[in-house]
């Protein structure tokens, strides 16, 4: 049996149990997620990456991130998020904001992007991940998620302050 190649997605292993549970809910729960309005789960990713990755974020690159609007698209769930930054951390925007970038992934390559499994750059230019909208903030945003690095999802964990970026 060959190993997979570096650049390609691990399969699932025990533990991460779940996604595999994920990958198979996906195309049931698609056409019920894609009918939810965009305001809970953007309140939910808002909060959990205020918690788990804006304290990460340099706060020069924060200042930079504020005001801007994010759309986050999981393809395969029919998912869209609306999120800002802001100095206090993320919180979703509002429909007639205008928006800077949208991210578009399914949920694999998202998880995958946040716990570190997969660089920016590999799930970009493997069309896995796919940014629209204004260049420069895009590189911005994909350059922040590659240098902080992977997002601690315990909820039972606090998450540590960086050490040389405050």
């Amino acid at each position: 049996m060959n190993a997979p190649h570096p650049t390609q997605n691990p399969a699932p292993t025990a533990q991460r149990p779940w996604l595999v549970t994920l990958q198979r809910l996906g195309p049931w729960l698609s056409p019920v997620l894609s009918r939810l309005p965009v305001q809970p789960p953007s309140i939910v990713l808002a909060r959990l990456l205020t918690e788990r990755w804006w304290p990460q974020v340099p706060l020069p690159v924060r200042a930079e991130l504020c005001g801007r609007r994010v759309d986050v698209v999981v393809r395969d769930l029919g998912l869209r998020l609306r999120l800002c930054a802001e100095g206090r951390g993320l919180r979703t925007a509002m429909a007639q904001e205008p928006m800077a970038v949208c991210i578009q992934a399914d949920a694999r390559a998202f998880l995958d992007l946040l716990e570190g499994r997969e660089d920016p750059d590999t799930l970009f230019f493997e069309r896995r991940l796919v940014m629209e909208g204004d260049t420069a903030f895009a590189l911005l945003l994909k350059n922040t998620l590659d240098a902080v690095g992977p997002v601690t999802w315990q909820p039972w964990r606090t998450p540590q302050p960086p050490s040389s970026m405050a």
